[in-house]
């Protein structure tokens, strides 16, 4: 729905008509989360709901409570189906039909990302689709909760699924199910995720049609081509105010798992008029485990990292159009089958953002943020409850610190930077699994030091209460921590230790490991990284550093090393004459 400039629209049905579209969305958020079976869903919102087009399932709008990765790869999943059905691949829709695919080269994430899509039909034509992914708590293959640390092919992390009906003509087929429960663990919860995934659609269709009926099929038409419109040029306008030039960053993945070596993300944006566009030629090349990314993860993750940095462009695929992203052919952000990808969306996805920010740091330096925590904090724990007699499969996501910028200091315990998923609260996962939280608070001192320090990290550790389980790990940032921007510190690396029997183990690949066994008492503890600093720390305001010491952020000695500000014996007041000496 790219068409001309409409003329009969006035500001306000215009305003109406977006304002009406994003309620759609959000309540179709509402719908999912409420009735999903799965804390990762019903608690942590690890879900996004969106209305796509006809023509080319390019976004129209998507609810405010999804998650942004989902924005570029839904949108990519549905223009995908839409030409397989043209093509006669995928068969085609009638009223009713629910479409379910996870396939990651057709536009998806990890094979936990489960995308259903579903038309909307005026006077027997589709008029636009709906589209939804909700990550699924198991999806089979070699590890509880898919995130096989140490897969070399995608058919280890899981079951894939191309674009099928799950629904015909409003009632679920039992066949399709009856394959998809065959291949996953405690399958029977599913189906409440599935019926909570597939009620999201059908309220989201309800509701649109009232919109529709109301303003007239033509009129919302016209609205959401100008929307388009809008939306690329206040992108373009924002464009325009960096200089013309190349700008590069870097960032890097820890290990893929399997090889222990670092990948490098190397990035160059070159801005030119009102556009830019982004070479990530240099990356490293295809790698043997789980962290390569798809194509359309890699292009989700540059336009949410864009929307970061600019937040007030409105949403839609207008806000896309100035942003030309060349494939990255030969690297591992361009994974073909049968590449393993289950680390691509929680945790590639983020660095490739950590790399768009430092480029653009030093092109806005006023608008950017130093790196982010940038990662998930992705551990997944399955076993057998003897107590409840059944099995189960946890999966726990974390925050971690936000960059500091040039007006704060960075967020802490924010959540991670492709969405707005949080951790569940432990009371649910206490009473859904054998776990007992020993320990959950900020981790001081991780955020990296500058004139705006960064956002402190996570610190929690969870034992297991009874039976026997296997925890597996898909994290990142614990060889390097967040960049600090503009003579800003990194923030503190991630760390992993299982204790065992009483012993530490700490994973080979600081980040990364799967299938570790567990039998009760054994405890698990995470930090996860704090946000990087931004500017010189001996520029910060002393007064700040003594605030942080007595809120037990830094200790005296870190105020003095990392800030350079010296404080009494008692640390309830600044030295000042101390304070100038050592900073110089």
């Amino acid at each position: 729905m790219t068409g001309r400039r409409a003329t009969k629209l006035d500001a306000i049905t215009l305003s109406v008509i977006q304002a009406a579209l994003q309620q759609v969305c959000d309540e179709m958020d509402l719908v999912f989360s409420r009735a999903a079976f799965s804390p990762v869903i019903a608690e942590a919102n690890d879900r996004s709901d969106g209305i796509y087009s006809a023509e080319d399932g390019s976004l129209i709008a998507q609810g405010a409570g999804g998650l942004p990765v989902f924005v570029g790869v839904m949108q990519y999943s549905t223009g995908t189906l839409i030409e397989r059905i043209r093509e006669g691949v995928t068969a085609p829709p009638e009223p009713g039909d629910i479409y379910i695919v996870n396939d990651p080269y057709l536009g998806g994430t990890h094979l936990m990302d489960v995308r259903f899509a579903m038309p909307v039909w005026r006077g027997g034509e589709i008029y636009c689709w709906l589209s939804n992914t909700g990550h699924w708590p198991d999806i089979g293959g070699a590890v509880p909760g898919g995130f096989s640390a140490s897969a070399t092919a995608v058919e280890q992390e899981g079951l894939r699924l191309p674009p099928v009906k799950l629904f015909k003509k409003g009632v679920l087929d039992p066949e399709i199910y009856a394959i998809i429960s065959s291949n996953i663990r405690v399958a029977d919860q599913r189906i409440g995720d599935i019926r909570a995934q597939a009620a999201a659609l059908e309220v989201g269709a309800e509701r649109l049609g009232e919109v529709l009926d109301r303003y007239g099929d033509e009129t919302v038409r016209m609205a959401i081509a100008e929307l388009r419109l809008r939306a690329a040029a206040q992108m373009r306008a924002r464009i325009t105010e960096i200089p013309d030039g190349i700008y590069r960053g870097e960032a890097y993945v820890d290990s893929d798992g399997v090889v222990n070596a670092p990948l490098t993300i190397a990035l160059a944006v070159e801005k030119k008029g009102d556009a830019l566009t982004f070479d990530f030629s240099g990356s490293s090349p295809p790698c043997t485990g789980p962290m390569n990314s798809v194509l359309a993860t890699t292009l989700s993750s540059v336009y949410l990292a864009m929307r970061h940095i600019f937040p007030e462009v409105p949403l839609s695929a207008g806000a896309f159009d100035p942003l030309l992203v060349k494939r990255p052919e030969g690297t591992f952000l361009d994974a073909r089958y049968p590449r393993p990808v289950s680390g691509c969306a929680a945790e590639v996805s983020q660095r490739i953002a950590e790399a768009v920010f430092s480029a653009m740091v030093k092109a806005l330096p006023d608008e950017v943020t130093a790196a982010p925590a940038g990662s998930s904090g992705n551990f997944a724990l399955g076993g057998h409850d003897p107590a409840r007699g059944r099995d189960f499969v946890m999966y726990q996501i974390s925050g971690g610190g936000y960059g500091g910028n040039a007006r704060h200091d960075g967020l802490s315990n924010g959540c991670s930077t492709i969405g707005i998923s949080k951790s569940p609260p432990i009371e649910v996962m206490e009473q859904a699994f054998p776990v007992l939280y020993r320990h959950y608070a900020l981790r001081e001192g991780s955020g990296g030091a500058g004139r705006q320090r960064g956002g402190f990290g996570l610190a929690y550790e969870v034992e297991l209460l009874r039976g026997e389980a296997r925890a597996s790990f898909v994290m990142d940032h614990g060889r390097t921590g967040p960049l600090g921007a503009l003579g800003g510190a990194d923030g503190a690396v991630n760390t992993v230790t299982v204790w065992r029997d009483g012993k530490a183990h700490v994973p080979p690949h600081l980040s990364k490991e799967q299938d570790i066994p567990l039998h009760a008492g054994d405890r698990v503890s995470v930090g996860t990284p704090g946000g990087g600093g931004y500017g010189d720390p001996f520029e910060r305001k002393p007064e700040l550093v003594l605030r942080d010491v007595a809120l037990g952020y830094y200790t005296a000695s870190q105020a003095e090393a990392l800030f350079g500000v010296v404080l009494s014996t008692d640390g309830s007041a600044i030295d000042e004459a101390a304070t100038a000496r050592r900073r110089g």
